[in-house]
């Protein structure tokens, strides 16, 4: 059988363990808990440093926006006849898909003549 100092001895090595433990996973929390907090303030300094520095760089483009209109203003009348070349363009003597004359005054054939004769055979897709 265990004497009584013997039994006291082992409660209080059993409780100075189980405390020393329970002291270890506290201490744990918080040093887990002061890295999260110390991380979340980072985070929010960070995003406070990144806002001050797109908020002078809007001011600043919008002074250089600003000066710019001051002096570089340019006055366009919208109802102003407009030069193209487009119609130029259309009028030159090179065919266009669809027109009916050719280059050169030869007319197109129409869609049931025949091609004009030649003396060689046309070419089919097996022979090409």
């Amino acid at each position: 059988m265990v004497g009584k100092f013997e039994s006291n001895k082992d409660l209080v090595q059993d409780l100075t363990a189980s405390g020393a433990q329970r002291v270890g996973k506290i201490a744990s929390l918080i040093t887990g808990t002061v890295a999260e907090v110390a991380r979340e303030i980072g985070e929010f300094v960070t995003d406070v440093i990144e806002m001050r520095e797109a908020a002078a760089a809007a001011r600043r483009d919008a002074e250089r926006d600003a000066a710019f209109v001051e002096t570089e203003t340019e006055f366009v009348d919208l109802d102003a006849p407009v030069a193209d070349d487009f119609g130029a363009r259309a009028s030159s003597t090179e065919p266009v898909v669809g027109d009916k004359a050719l280059a050169g005054g030869d007319k197109a054939p129409a869609t049931g003549d025949k091609a004009p004769a030649t003396d060689k055979a046309p070419v089919t897709g097996e022979q090409a």
